[in-house]
């Protein structure tokens, strides 16, 4: 099993989670996070004032899946995230040990 974490911009997700869906993932974590990578912020100007906005707004989209999905998440997520522009994002891709659904005891792919 592995662990998809996926940084992308706040407006992709619903095109993100619909693919997911339409793949078989039945289940994934969403956060509203704020960060900055190459593009490192930018000025905005409120009521005539200008400062600059270090960390930007994304979302973090967590998602378990077994060995046999990783590539098609991957690629999902990439296809259906990008802009093209600057900031769509990053995808890390971690191990995952064990895995075990609290309400039945299931363990690891039966767990998710």
């Amino acid at each position: 099993m592995k662990k998809i974490e996926a940084i992308i911009k706040p407006f992709k997700l619903d095109e993100v989670r619909e693919a997911l869906t339409e793949l078989g993932i039945k289940g994934l974590t969403v956060t509203e996070v704020v960060g900055y990578g190459r593009q490192k912020g930018h000025t905005e100007t409120y009521r005539g004032a200008e400062y600059q906005v270090d960390f930007l707004p994304k979302t973090k989209i967590e998602v378990i899946v077994p060995d046999s999905l990783v590539e098609r998440c991957i690629d999902i997520i990439q296809h259906n995230a990008k802009t093209g522009k600057i900031g769509d994002g990053k995808i890390f891709v971690f191990d995952v040990q064990h895995a075990i659904r609290i309400r039945t005891g299931e363990e690891n792919e039966e767990a998710i």
